[in-house]
């Protein structure tokens, strides 16, 4: 399937092997095979790419304009910060945060007085500032957000500029405790009334310090770390800690309540309004246990029903790289109360027939036909789920014991920003590592097979030829060269997609690559794969969008080397879809 042409022959073997011979090629190791034995069941969320390897420069299509420049330099993601082991964003989101914190910090100290007899001022500022940031707090957190229209990105792209603000909230109420304590040391003979201790058990003071407390447990509790590791006491804190500060919040200050108004307004309508009357269903699901023993594999279907104002849930549709939030009361009382993010590993349903993934997926092929023949539209739900601890490890248990289950769905929650880069695109590659897969599937179903069901359901579509001179995006997708790098962390994870789906996207015309397992054979040269594309496009003026999932490492590699690309004059879009939230 792999010619010759796109593989460096030095440093990769070629082979073929199941689950679908025709589907899937094999590739050899840029790295020595031990290096990857002994990363055990943490190799998926390593680096993939951490072992130095030979690469030479892309060589410029054409000379690089000044944009060109800048969009590279935006584009290149640095290295984790030192010590805390941190990732940086991109550069040109980390120039957005400072920009932001910037514009904060010149009203915090513009004519502010900084000497100890007026400290009080300094440190009044400091909460003015931060209840006029808190509704901003609350509109980049809600799910359904007004700021997707202006933006064409959903929530959890725009999470990065929630944590942001949330820590500079936390900062400016430690500055405001502080001055106000500081205070009590450096105020006039004139203002001393009483000894510190009562100024600490003075009833505004007394509120203050609830909600700078709140505020502060709740910065610690939304910690990565924390959230990794312990998701549900995450959740728990977040929204306990949260109510608990808003109500310290009001009765601490009456010029704050407006703004607390604002904030609890947008709460209301997000979770109560849209999340569990407008975008919540409940759903009969499969469960099966795959080959590795680890993963879940979640999947409901269903006719579906036309969007309506009052119902825009999962039962009217999806689109690529969507995700919902899942709830099995089933586990318990605990369970019940939680709700966990998952993305949709199938394909999203077309408006005119079944959703193409389960049409060669065993026996549900046959009746996903049946639905689109007879005019109306099936969906087919899947969610690749795999055991951690909490609730993925109690489901896995719930699996072993039976076989289907009744959970609620809150979603979809997504935006076509990722589809809108690779169709405005000659060339797309999709890389995907472990379980982004769930990302890149749908995405290579809805590039190559839309547009070919299209033409089996007798669409009047024009030769791409034709398109391609008028400068139409029909004709992109008719003549789009899609490429697929799966990297897997053990030879099971094969399984997560069927084989005869991948069949079918490779006779759609799909170049589908995955990787030999890296815990036998060691991280596949991920760079050399993404480079090699990017020249061949280059070769053939064609412009090149880049798509990659995956841990932390194999999103920054992917990220800089379309960087590099950038910088060497090349026609390339990137868009990364990160794990974690």
């Amino acid at each position: 399937m792999s010619s010759s042409g796109e593989t460096r022959r030095n440093s990769l073997v070629e082979s073929t092997v199941q689950p679908s011979e025709s589907s899937v090629t094999i590739q050899g190791t840029a790295t020595p095979p031990e290096a990857g034995k002994d990363e055990g069941a943490e190799g998926e969320r390593k680096p993939l790419l951490g072992y130095p390897h030979k690469s030479t420069a892309l060589s410029p299509s054409s000379r690089p304009g000044p944009w060109a420049l800048v969009s590279s330099l935006l584009a290149y993601q640095p290295r984790r910060v030192p010590f805390v082991n941190k990732p940086l964003p991109s550069n040109g989101t980390s120039l957005f945060v400072l920009c932001f914190l910037g514009i904060n910090v010149f009203f915090q100290f513009y004519h502010a007085p900084l000497v100890g007899n007026l400290l009080f001022a300094f440190a009044d500022r400091a909460g003015c500032m931060f209840v006029v940031n808190l509704p901003l707090l609350y509109l980049l957190a809600a799910k359904n957000q007004p700021l997707k229209h202006l933006t064409g990105q959903s929530y959890e792209a725009l999470n990065i500029f929630h944590r942001r603000v949330g820590e500079l909230l936390c900062l400016l109420a430690a500055v405001h405790f502080g001055g106000m304590i500081a205070f009590q040391f450096f105020k006039p003979e004139w203002l001393m009334r009483g000894t510190f201790w009562a100024f600490l058990q003075h009833r505004l003071v007394l509120l203050g310090i609830g909600a700078f407390v709140s505020y502060e447990l709740l910065y610690l509790t939304s910690l990565g770390s924390v959230r990794q590791r312990w998701y549900e006491l995450f959740l728990a804190c977040h929204v306990l800690l949260q109510s608990t500060a808003l109500v310290f919040l009001w009765l601490h200050y009456h010029t704050a309540r407006p703004y607390v108004t604002a904030a609890l307004v947008i709460f209301a309508v997000d979770r109560l309004v849209w999340r569990l009357l407008i975008k919540q269903a409940t759903l009969s699901a499969d469960l099966t246990v795959l080959p590795d023993g680890d993963t879940i594999l979640l999947s409901a279907n269903w006719d579906m029903a036309p969007a309506t104002a009052l119902q825009r849930g999962i039962k009217a549709g999806w689109k690529p790289t969507d995700h919902v939030f899942l709830t099995v009361p089933a586990l318990g009382r605990t369970h019940a109360l939680q709700t966990h993010p998952f993305t949709i590993a199938s394909a999203a349903p077309s408006s005119t027939g079944s959703s193409s993934s389960s049409s060669s997926s065993g026996n549900s092929g046959n009746e996903a036909r049946r639905g689109a023949a007879g005019g109306t539209p099936h969906a087919w739900l899947k969610l690749l789920i795999r055991a951690h601890s909490g609730f993925t490890r109690d489901l896995l248990y719930y699996a072993h014991r039976h076989r289907t289950v009744s959970v609620r769905v809150d979603g979809p929650y997504g935006s076509s920003h990722a589809m809108d880069t690779l169709r405005s695109g000659d060339d797309v590659i999709l890389v995907a590592g472990g379980s982004g897969i769930a990302v890149t599937f749908p995405l290579a179903w809805a590039l190559l097979k839309d547009h070919q069901e299209d033409e089996e359901r007798g669409r009047d579509v024009p030769p791409a030829s034709l398109l391609l001179e008028s400068g139409g995006d029909e004709g992109k997708d008719a003549a789009r060269r899609v490429r697929l790098l799966w990297i897997i962390h053990s030879d099971e994870h094969r399984y997560w997609v069927p084989g005869s789906l991948l069949d079918d996207l490779v006779a759609a015309g799909l170049h589908l690559v995955v990787s030999r397992p890296t815990a036998v054979a060691g991280r596949p040269d991920v760079q050399g794969h993404v480079q090699s594309w990017i020249r061949e496009a280059d070769a053939d003026g064609r412009q090149t969008r880049v798509l990659v999932s995956g841990p932390d490492g194999l999103n920054r590699d992917v990220r800089n080397t379309c960087s590099q690309a950038m910088w060497g004059g090349s026609d390339v879009g990137v868009v990364v879809e990160k794990f974690g939230w």
